[in-house]
């Protein structure tokens, strides 16, 4: 999709050199798509603290060993 947008040239080029990308189409896409995983671990995450599970050492040892 071809989109123009207006942008700080800073915050651009500050990402630019953390990211290690060479090309502000470069950025914006690898931007997007951290900020995608990172919203749905965050989604996850609340989902997940709302299980109740009960599971004791031993379980998890055998759940281990039936992956074996």
């Amino acid at each position: 999709m071809r989109t123009t947008i207006d942008l700080d040239d800073d915050l651009v080029r500050e990402a630019m050199d953390l990211l290690g990308e060479r090309t502000k189409r470069a950025v914006v896409q690898r931007s997007l798509e951290e900020l995608i995983r990172q919203k749905r671990r965050e989604r996850l995450r609340g989902k997940l603290g709302k299980l109740h599970l009960e599971l004791t050492l031993s379980d998890l040892e055998r759940m281990r060993q039936d992956e074996s």
